[in-house]
């Protein structure tokens, strides 16, 4: 595949639409909005056939993605994760099962790969866990400097994967927007740092947008007609959307339009809110808790993209108790062995909630998002009842 050509032609605001270079470094737009990839989709001229071909992987996409030298795209084996039926016509896309255990290997596998063709030399940002495992992972294998601010409470696994791969780590007495304050002082103040926070650069974005690409390949090029996503910052659920609409205009996507749902915990959940109160962007939820560690983002910068994209696709947002979420999870890992991470539980949840409104029917082909692996918090997982003493027997 190396001589496979990105499309990429220039980054749009979005918000206000204005346009910027696509190959240099580049953070928000003027008016404080993430900008957006665009590419010359007409001058993509492989086929899906000859894309299911190419050696299994993110990068078999690569008409699709932004990284135009094949020397700069890194991989540890990311992507093309299983989508699997729960009955009833739920599917569930587990991304748990990507290298540093999240669908945030994705963001970072493009994102690094881009900054490093760009010329970044240190990468910095602010994470609950996930996104700093995997940057730190992706940013080494790229030959980058990364540091990363975590909350004290993110999970230690997360926070050990990042010391592991040599990323310098900074535990942040906060919320994650805490954290975010300081990378921005910090890559503010040192040369040669760029700041890759959700959405305040543009190719994070990209990577997980091959989640909505394979969904597409893996339902024959039939849209589902409901996609139900964990929701922190949300860049998983922009990039979905984003796969479907340049999908639909390359003529490879069928079907129905697709409604998207942001599911959220009720201990954190701006953008139910915003979307209950009709209004164009989110406000920081006072004392952020939940269970859902992923997704405790209390003022998500992609707020009115978000609630664009609800609205646009007659979608809606659901507010899920941690109680209700880790019940659920406790059913589907009996029932199908499918043990999800508790974002995951949350999204899964959603759909219970949806079904007993009738907003979602038994006709409906619905992905829910597994966001993650249950391992990262192995303390939301059940414990033993009772242990054997040595010399019992079986019960």
């Amino acid at each position: 595949m190396s001589g496979v050509d990105s499309t990429l032609t220039y980054l749009e605001c979005s918000a206000c639409a204005d346009r910027y270079e696509a190959d240099r470094l580049q953070n928000l737009c003027r008016c404080g909005h993430p900008l957006l990839a665009r590419y010359d989709l007409a001058a993509v001229a492989v086929t899906p056939a000859e894309i299911a071909a190419r050696r299994p992987g993110l990068w078999r996409w690569a008409e699709l993605l932004p990284v135009r030298d094949p020397g700069h795209r890194v991989s540890l084996g990311e992507g093309d994760t299983p989508l699997l039926d729960l009955g009833g016509g739920v599917s569930v896309k587990d991304e748990g099962l990507n290298p540093t255990g999240s669908f945030k290997a994705r963001g970072a596998a493009v994102g690094a790969s881009r900054a490093r063709e760009l010329g970044a030399r240190h990468v910095a940002l602010p994470t609950n866990g996930n996104a700093g495992a995997a940057w730190s992972a992706y940013g080494r294998r790229a030959g980058l400097a990364v540091t990363v601010a975590v909350p004290a409470d993110a999970p230690a696994v997360t926070r050990s994967e990042a010391l592991a791969t040599g990323a310098g780590t900074a535990v942040v007495a906060g919320q994650i927007g805490d954290a975010g304050a300081m990378v921005a002082r910090a890559a503010a103040a040192r040369d040669g740092w760029f700041d890759v926070s959700t959405l305040k650069e543009p190719y994070r974005v990209e990577g997980k947008k091959t989640m909505g690409l394979e969904i597409a390949e893996q339902l024959g090029w039939r849209a589902p007609d409901v996609v139900v996503y964990p929701t922190g910052g949300g860049v998983g659920l922009i990039g979905i959307a984003k796969a479907f609409a340049e999908l639909r205009e390359l003529g490879w996507l069928t079907g129905p339009a697709t409604r998207f749902v942001a599911a959220q915990s009720s201990g954190c959940a701006p953008v139910v809110r915003a979307f209950e109160a009709g209004a164009e962007t989110t406000e920081p939820w006072p004392e952020p808790r939940t269970v859902a560690y992923g997704i405790t983002v209390a003022a998500p910068l992609g707020g009115p993209q978000l609630l664009r994209i609800l609205r646009g696709s007659g979608g809606t947002a659901v507010a899920v108790d941690d109680a209700d979420a880790l019940s659920t999870r406790a059913e589907c890992a009996v029932a199908e062995g499918v043990l999800l991470s508790p974002e995951g539980a949350v999204a899964l949840h959603a759909v219970r909630v949806l079904t007993a409104q009738g907003w979602v029917t038994p006709a409906d082909r619905v992905v829910v998002l597994n966001t993650g692996s249950a391992l990262i918090q192995p303390e939301t997982l059940p414990v033993p009842a009772g242990l054997l003493s040595p010399g019992d027997e079986l019960p």
